[in-house]
């Protein structure tokens, strides 16, 4: 099973794509993502500056030395990278577009939940349509990064990830994977602007023609038109 594809490299720093299903840690396997990468491209060391969760699949940043890793890692942690998710659900959301927002509390077995106090909270702007009958695609914009943040949201809305087994639920039907996919990202690297956007190659559903005649018309120039919610 392919754990990755080189989306972009410089001397600072990757992009790959991650597939669905590997954990960024070791996580009980012999070789560690990382150390596959390091391998495979001969880098002598790569850094963890942010993360993905094992069902999520798409656009990973790992820096090449150090200095990148302090410089990028501190980008992600003041917020200052554009980040763009999708995700598909099988149930209808109590609202379309808009803000989600609030504190997120720590349920039992590592779950999370969306509560109505804000304090420290979790915030999400997201826009969905229908392509097709019975099923939602979200376009998500997190503007924190809290654990979970996204499945979580939609979950809070009603509109819990298709293959989330954490929080959708049992299905009737077999899912191939977590449809939830970190489509875009976009930061500042030594006076210039790097944007990147990865379509998902992975997952029945993501390779469905209404899925990606939406994710086409949502890219730019096109994205500028996005709903400012």
């Amino acid at each position: 099973m392919q754990t990755y594809s080189l989306v972009a490299r410089t001397r600072d720093f990757l992009v790959i794509d991650k597939a669905p299903g590997i954990s960024v840690h070791r996580d009980n396997a012999e070789v560690g993502l990382l150390q596959q990468i390091s391998a495979d491209l001969e880098c002598d060391s790569l850094y963890l500056v942010h993360r993905l969760d094992k069902m999520t699949s798409g656009l990973l940043v790992l820096a090449c030395h150090s200095e990148a890793a302090s410089i990028l890692s501190r980008q992600f942690q003041e917020r200052r990278v554009e980040k763009y998710y999708i995700a598909l659900s099988d149930q209808k959301p109590r609202k379309k577009q808009g803000l989600i927002k609030g504190d997120m509390e720590r349920t039992r077995r590592g779950s999370w939940k969306l509560t109505t106090a804000q304090h420290n909270p979790a915030i999400t702007r997201f826009f969905s349509c229908s392509p097709m009958p019975g099923m939602r695609l979200f376009l998500l914009r997190p503007l924190t990064g809290k654990t979970h943040q996204l499945r979580v949201a939609l979950k809070s809305i009603g509109a819990a990830i298709i293959g989330d087994t954490r929080y959708h639920g049992a299905t009737e039907t077999a899912v191939d994977r977590g449809y939830l996919h970190a489509w875009g990202l976009a930061f500042d690297w030594q006076g210039e602007r790097c944007e990147y956007l990865c379509d998902p190659g992975i997952g029945e559903l993501f390779l469905k023609d209404a899925i990606k005649q939406q994710l086409e018309n949502w890219k730019p120039p096109a994205a500028q038109a996005w709903p400012a919610t």
